[in-house]
């Protein structure tokens, strides 16, 4: 008898990298607060309806997005770690599709001379398409951001 085909699931994770034109606080802070999040937290064509945040390990966040389509869409999750202003681990769920799988954000902050590079590791992703689709999304949260605080380059 054949033995039986492996069904091993494989993931995908994807990082962005982008310098800011501000301190590493100020960029770090965009982060830690649902009206900061409400300024950023969704990509071009969309924008934030509503945040929650509870800036603690083990506190929860929630972001209700409207697309350009009318679409509203939930995401949320947990903070695992936080190291202020260096590093943010945080579990991301997709709350408006129903087969949506948790994911790992790491969001780390460096210090460039009076600008900061931040450097966003998405690990967990199921796909090549989800890969892709929340790469986009993200580069468009990044563009987001270097509106607020001016980009030095996006890498």
């Amino acid at each position: 008898m054949a033995p039986a085909p492996s069904t091993t699931e494989t993931t995908t994770a994807l990082e962005i990298r982008r310098t800011f034109n501000a301190a590493r606080p100020r960029v770090f802070a965009a982060w830690t607060s649902a009206d900061a999040l409400k300024r950023w937290h969704a990509p071009e064509n969309a924008e934030v309806q509503a945040a929650g945040v509870d800036f603690r390990i083990g506190g929860k966040w929630h972001v209700i997005m409207r697309g350009y389509d009318g679409n509203i869409h939930h995401v949320a999750g947990v903070y695992r770690e936080i190291d202020e202003p260096r590093r943010i681990v945080l579990t991301w769920r997709w709350l408006s599709q129903h087969d949506s799988r948790e994911s790992t954000v790491t969001v780390e902050f460096f210090e460039r001379g009076s600008a900061t590079e931040v450097v966003l590791t998405h690990d967990g992703l199921v796909s090549e398409q989800d890969r892709a689709g929340h790469h986009h999304g993200w580069v468009g949260c990044f563009d987001k951001l270097g509106a607020i605080f001016g980009s030095v380059k996006a890498s």
